[in-house]
């Protein structure tokens, strides 16, 4: 998983979801899965490493429950403020791409 990261774009080799940052104000940045949303870069990194997370399990055939990963997919959703299985619809909602 590699996020590639510009001046204006959040990229990943991972997943289809980008994150832009908009001509308003000062490091205002908004991602794909989470439209109307205004981000920090910080927290733009934060929601494209979750996105990477979430499509990695989705195409290795998923998670349960009970996989460990649900530590590390609420943790990152909290700092957007977000639960886990929210973030997981979100990222996978193909409305969103």
């Amino acid at each position: 998983m590699t996020l590639t990261i510009t001046a204006d774009t959040i990229t990943s080799d991972e997943t289809r979801h980008t994150a832009r940052r908009l001509p308003i104000g000062r490091g205002v940045w908004e991602i794909s899965w989470l439209p109307g949303q205004l981000l920090d870069r910080n927290h733009a990194i934060t929601a494209m490493t979750l996105a990477e997370i979430v499509t990695s399990i989705v195409d290795a055939g998923g998670l349960d429950c009970t996989d460990r990963r649900w530590e590390s997919i609420d943790a990152f959703a909290a700092e957007l403020g977000l639960d886990g299985p929210d973030a997981l619809v979100r990222i996978t909602d193909p409305d969103q791409l």
